[in-house]
């Protein structure tokens, strides 16, 4: 699916919004939820859908900017942030539920509420490392 023109980011984004639809559950408004806080904390950031294969044929949902930020999974019992860098960045609300020597993520079930102001900081902060890597790489 070709990403840089216009018609290219429209029909990805109908088909992030046709697989939150198809949900039909708490999981898709989650999802939804959390594509917009995303967005709303960097307004650059890209969305892709990835990772496509017979045991996961919608693929996932992924948000770069200048390098992975995070990915967005649904399962059964939860829909999961999972941070391409979380081990580099700093959780002061102790939003992240599974540690990783590189990767972090969140996991948020049913009812759960997420801080959405401390969300939106891991986001700024994640794509604000991407940003120093690329800057070094120079």
């Amino acid at each position: 699916m070709k990403k840089d023109g216009p018609q290219g980011v429209e029909s990805l984004s109908r088909l992030i919004d046709a697989r939150i639809k198809e949900l039909g559950d708490w999981r898709g408004e989650m999802l939804s939820r959390l594509r917009t806080l995303i967005k709303q904390a960097d307004p650059e950031v890209v969305e892709e859908v990835k990772w496509k294969k017979p045991t996961n044929p919608s693929g996932v949902l992924v948000w770069s900017h200048d390098g992975g930020i995070c990915t967005g999974e649904i399962y059964k019992g939860s829909v999961k942030l999972t941070f391409f860098k979380g081990a580099s960045l700093k959780d002061p609300s102790h939003l992240f539920t599974q540690d990783g020597t590189i990767r972090r993520a969140i996991d948020i079930r049913e009812g759960e509420k997420i801080d959405e102001a401390a969300l939106k900081d891991l986001i700024r902060a994640a794509a604000s490392l991407n940003q120093k890597g690329k800057n070094r790489s120079k």
